[in-house]
């Protein structure tokens, strides 16, 4: 690539055309580039770099500017020769739709707002700094037929710099004991604070590190539930557009279901607007996928003998 082309692009932008061409020119990979920056203690995920490149995110200029810079100066650019193609102008803001609340969506909704705010957390945008981009449950009937564990592992990406933090709900069934509901952080977090009342307990999952824009998290963690009440099924709500769902049961071995069907609910109240029979296998389990999971309430529903 000539100078020529690189400095018609410096001159002209737009800023990832810029960002693009010098990289092209200076022949490193994203992840050599990233290395770079991170030797002058610039902390940059790569999956941003190929989004700035690639026009699909611009760069804040208040929470970026070092990072660009940076890339200034491991390109061999002008100083300033990037940062000028950061003005307003250039930027398409982010359009995040906003989340459906949980008072929207399930009957205990009320309560888990109130539980929110008890730890500041602003209920109509709890974790929505975050994208869910795939979500792994696995749920553990107990032989009183009870919903005894549920194990849950979360990929995540962050949509700001600064996100350190991913708030969870659980809801259990009527008549259970909050009380004896333990919570046990696992992968890429730790447990936070815990509030309980009525059939809700909220938890906050402290990431091991504060997350830039467009890194990804991965995080798991147990709730176990002894309240021994029978349980009819299981769902998680979704308050925004998600990545692929899976979700598992393992039945106890001597009282399988009668039924087991999928679902999707716009809210808890409502209808299934899916509804498909499931089948366990051999070693007693029950799955249903999800390729993507819209706004409301999905899961297996249980019919018991």
């Amino acid at each position: 690539m000539s100078v020529d082309v690189l400095g018609d692009a410096l001159r002209r932008g737009p800023f990832h055309v810029a960002l693009r061409t010098a990289i092209e020119h200076r022949g490193l990979s994203l992840a050599r580039l990233r290395a770079h920056l991170s030797r002058m203690d610039i902390s940059i995920a790569e999956s941003t770099l190929s989004y700035w490149q690639r026009g699909l995110r611009h760069p804040d200029v208040h929470h970026a500017l070092g990072a660009v810079r940076g890339l200034e100066s491991v390109l061999g650019l002008p100083t300033d020769s990037l940062v000028v193609l950061l003005g307003p102008r250039q930027r398409t803001p982010r359009r995040t739709p906003p989340s459906a609340s949980f008072a929207e969506l399930v009957v205990a909704g009320p309560t888990t707002r109130e539980l929110l705010a008890d730890i500041g957390a602003d209920p109509e945008r709890c974790n929505s700094s975050m994208e869910l981009q795939l979500a792994h449950e696995r749920v553990t009937i107990g032989v009183d037929r009870s919903q005894a564990k549920v194990h849950t592992l979360l990929v995540g990406r962050a949509l700001e710099t600064g996100v350190d933090r991913y708030v969870a709900v659980y809801h259990g069934e009527p008549g259970c004991d909050v009380d004896v509901v333990r919570v046990t952080a696992g992968d890429g977090c730790r447990l936070g604070r815990v509030r309980r009342k009525d059939v809700s307990v909220i938890f906050e999952l402290m990431f091991d590190r504060t997350l830039t824009e467009g890194e990804t998290a991965v995080i798991s963690y147990t709730v176990e539930d002894d309240s021994g009440v029978e349980c009819p099924g299981y769902f998680r709500i979704f308050r925004a557009p998600s990545g692929p769902y899976l979700l598992q049961m393992q039945l106890p071995t001597e009282d399988v279901p009668a039924r087991c069907v999928q679902e999707v609910r716009i809210t808890e109240s409502r209808p299934p607007t899916v509804s498909t029979e499931l089948y366990c296998d051999r070693g007693y389990v029950v799955s249903a996928y999800y390729p993507g999971s819209e706004r409301g309430i999905a899961g297996i529903s249980l019919e018991w003998r």
